[in-house]
């Protein structure tokens, strides 16, 4: 009789054994030097590469504009019920200011002459300039013009304060705030509470800016020096201040990577025992435990080989990837081991004489020719719904896709070469020397999985149109939730959380810090008007900018989304926008020559003017040029070629909030201005990448279902002349993913650009599942006469491999749900839902729909 292509595979496989141990072992250290040898860089997030005319606006702006390109660290000084602007607090600041400075590696990633800026320094340095006065026997008032002295240096301003009593200190305070008073650089205010009441001289927090160089070694690359230098900061603020924080971005990545490592160190022990109680529940042999941990273990070699060939920076979603493929390569193990014992004891084929007990070798060839068209399609599907993710703008999910993808035909050579290869030479071993082993696969005969898997055949065989209400019925609700579900990306979602209080029980050596950020970032968001990445969107305004309808129309822009909640506010209500008309009027303030050419033009009392606009701008430019190029473009040739508006925002709002009410800022001007203009800036422009990133993926994950699909098809109808079983796969897959985004709905859990991904992955994985048993119950079908012995052989077999390769997955996902870092939360928690769901209907709908399918087959015969 001629064998079939599987068959022959695995009489190849029995035959030569030995030489696919070496080689496999020969290529598995070839692949795994590339940990050694490749380098594997540390990374971020990652950066898309979309190309949208708001990233061209804001390409614009960097290329044209005076912008301030440097880092923004902000250091918060607060005491609740107290006054940080008491002499002692102010000198606190200084003397903390004095320790930075003199850190060589701090201070060289500040920014020359004006790395530091806080209230404390506008107080010091007219205490300073007081002194200097005294001493030249010249008094001036703090209303000194700037470039007129020397600026006093930090210690010169520590001494004029500590040369003075706190009455003194209170004084000055209340002159250098006092709104009729006008000081050289930032309005002092600015460094105070937005809700701070101009003129009064306590307060309960303040702001200190450290600007910092943000130069890399590469365009795309993090900082490193900068953020070190944030986080030396914070450890300095926390010697000096009973209660201050830092806020920065490398603050931000420090607390996010720690959050990492402290998920990992708890959650470690607990997958790690968790994996061999269950393998040891479902092997219930130590051998076969250790050959499957052997498997996993060189799959995770060619893991870190292929990423360190392959250049592939780490990042926080690639930590997932292991725990991923130590799930399947579970899986793929369950179902090799478990088929050899079945074939071990299954003397049904003519090469096994009745009653006679077969070989070793026999029961490889015949588990193996039984199992790895299954394995290779769910290599091939479950390879698909990782790789899919491969059409992702952002880099970090690229390298998510590949690496996982690699990852996934190393798990297929190990387990469908390696791992048979080794168990048969440790049975034949054995066997030779008088030791048969004759285990019985899981949930094959009496017993409790035996007995659920049995009745679980039972019902679908009894009773299939009810299972299948029931799924549809409630993927119907899952699918109606999923409407629901939260679409938007929000900075504060993946910042780290504090762990919960039964973690302080645990030892030292695995119990996680505490972690304040999260709270930090509202505090800061909630109390000042914050600076730096993510705080700021801007408007770029192209066209007639002169036009006198263009100041009028930004001032009601303005005013439109003032208690929108995304946009910052200023102490007197109004929105914290920088624009043009602001300008001005800013100017006006201090320069008699603008205010007077303001004012001859000004025809409706509104301080604007309103005729000969060019005229104003040229006199504002003289006058003060760099807050005039901070808004206005001005060519060589003197032409006014776009305006821009700036737009402080509350950093802890999603990027789609703050992009909707930037817009409508935008719609304002064009609406009444004949200009056109565009919302950009930092949180204008993550929001639309993340909603092209959605959209692609989303597109991507449909890409996914219809090459499965087609797959299948062929496969099913190379094989069997049976393309209708792909549809019968492939729909429990379906109606446990629409189970997933119910879940998600009742979770509140977000189906943002991060949880799509984890989705997507639901297909490959619950593809797995369904492949393995409607192949094996075809094949228990051309075995058996009745429709009953095959559904129970078929579920009962595979469903035993399947329960335990989801107990092992789900449980090593679902400790994830106790890392203090969010985003390893929700792929914990969803991937686990995934895993549960995708085995719950395999083994309800699928033998349901495959009793169904043949009693439809039948009827059609008949």
């Amino acid at each position: 009789m001629s064998r079939t292509l599987p068959q022959r595979y695995a009489a190849a496989l029995v035959a030569r054994r030995k030489l696919v141990i070496g080689l496999v072992l020969a290529l598995t250290v070839v692949v795994g030097a590339g940990a050694i040898v490749g380098d594997s860089p540390d990374g971020t997030i990652g950066q898309a590469g979309i190309d949208s005319e708001e990233q061209a606006a804001l390409d614009e702006i960097e290329a044209t504009y005076g912008t301030d390109d440097a880092m923004v660290t902000q250091i918060v000084v607060r005491d609740e019920g107290g006054d940080v602007l008491s002499r002692e607090s102010l000198l606190e600041s200084l003397r903390l200011q004095r320790s930075i400075v003199r850190d060589d590696a701090i201070e060289a990633t500040l920014r020359p002459e004006s790395g530091l800026s806080g209230l404390e320094n506008v107080v010091g340095r007219a205490a300073a300039l007081q002194d200097r006065a005294g001493e030249s026997s010249r008094r001036e008032s703090t209303a000194s013009g700037p470039g007129e002295q020397r600026v006093p240096t930090l210690d010169e301003q520590i001494a004029a304060l500590e040369a003075r009593s706190p009455a003194e200190v209170e004084a000055l305070v209340a002159r250098v705030l006092d709104p009729d008073t006008t000081t050289p650089g930032r309005d002092p205010a600015a460094f105070l509470p937005s809700e701070y009441e101009p003129g009064t001289t306590h307060a309960d927090a303040r702001l200190t800016f450290v600007f910092q160089t943000a130069d890399s070694d590469g365009a795309n690359e993090t900082p490193e020096a900068a953020y070190d230098a944030q986080v030396t900061i914070a450890s300095l603020v926390d010697d000096r201040f009973d209660d201050a924080f830092v806020f920065g971005q490398g603050i931000v990545d420090d607390a996010s990577g720690r959050a990492i490592g402290d998920s990992f160190r708890l959650i470690a022990p607990v997958a790690l025992v968790a994996l061999l109680l269950v393998l040891g529940i479902t092997y219930r042999d130590p051998i076969d435990v250790l050959v499957s941990v052997f498997g996993i273990g060189v799959v995770l070699v060619w893991l870190q080989g292929v990423q360190g060939w392959l250049a592939i920076p780490s990042s926080s979603i690639l930590i997932a990837v292991p725990f991923l493929l130590v799930g399947l390569s579970v899986d793929y193990s369950l179902h090799v081991v478990m088929r050899y014992r079945e074939a071990r004891a299954d003397t049904r084929d003519d090469d096994t004489e009745v009653g006679a007990v077969r070989s070793p070798t026999d029961a490889m060839r015949s588990g193996m020719s039984g199992v790895v068209v299954a394995l290779a399609a769910a290599t091939f599907t479950t390879g698909i719904g990782f790789f899919s993710n491969y059409v992702s703008p952002l880099s970090s999910i690229r390298d998510f896709a590949l690496l996982s993808a690699a990852g996934i035909v190393a798990m297929f050579v190990v387990f469908a070469g390696l791992v048979p290869a080794v168990k048969l030479e440790i049975e034949q071993f054995l066997a030779d020397r008088g030791r048969e082993r004759r285990q019985i696969a899981f949930g094959v005969g009496a017993g409790p999985v035996g007995t659920v898997l049995s009745g679980a055949a039972t019902l679908s065989k009894r009773a299939p149109l009810f299972v299948l209400i029931v799924g549809v019925v409630i993927a119907s609700a899952g699918a109606y939730g999923a409407t629901g579900l939260e679409t938007e990306f929000n900075q504060a979602d993946f910042l780290p959380k504090d762990a919960p209080e039964w973690t302080e029980s645990l030892p030292e050596a695995i119990a996680p810090g505490e972690y304040d950020i999260r709270g930090d970032l509202a505090y800061l968001s909630d109390t000042f008007r914050t600076r730096g990445q993510g705080s700021e969107a801007q408007i770029l305004i192209r066209g007639d900018v002169t036009d006198p309808a263009v100041l009028t129309a930004t001032d009601d822009a303005a005013s439109t989304v003032s208690q929108t909640g995304t946009i910052s506010l200023q102490a007197d209500g109004t929105a914290a926008v920088q624009s043009p008309a602001t300008v001005l009027r800013a100017v006006a303030a201090q320069n008699r020559t603008v205010a007077d050419a303001i004012a001859a033009r000004d025809t409706d009392g509104d301080g604007l003017p309103d005729e000969d606009v060019t005229a104003v701008y040229d006199l504002v430019y003289r006058a003060a040029p760099a807050q005039a190029s901070a808004v206005l473009y001005r060519t060589d040739d003197g032409a006014y070629a776009s305006a821009r508006t700036i737009v402080g925002v509350d950093s802890d709002a999603s990027a789609q909030s703050i992009a909707g009410d930037v817009r409508r800022m935008a719609d304002g001007i064009e609406a009444t201005a004949p200009v056109t203009a565009i919302a950009t800036g930092g949180p204008v422009v993550t929001a639309v990448v993340q909603t092209a990133l959605f959209e692609t993926l989303v597109q991507g994950f449909a890409v996914t279902l219809v090459v499965i699909l087609v797959f299948l098809l062929g496969l099913y109808w190379w094989r069997r002349r049976t393309p209708g079983l792909a549809v019968v796969t492939i729909t429990p897959v379906l109606i446990a993913l629409a189970w997933v985004l119910g879940a998600m709905a009742l979770l509140e859990i977000p189906f943002n650009s991060e949880t799509v991904v984890i989705t997507s992955l639901a297909i490959g994985l619950g593809i797995d599942y369904s492949i393995h048993l409607a192949e094996r119950f075809v094949d228990e079908r051309e075995r058996h006469d009745s429709l009953d012995a095959a559904l129970h052989r078929a579920v009962a077999g595979t469903g035993g491999a399947l329960l335990g390769s989801a107990t092992t997955t789900a449980v090593g996902f679902g400790v994830l749900a106790l890392a203090v870092s969010p985003p390893l939360q929700r792929f914990g928690i969803v991937t686990g839902l995934s895993i549960v769901f995708a085995f719950v209907s395999c083994v309800t709908v699928l033998p349901s729909l495959l009793v169904v399918r043949e009693r439809l087959l039948d009827r059609r015969q008949h």
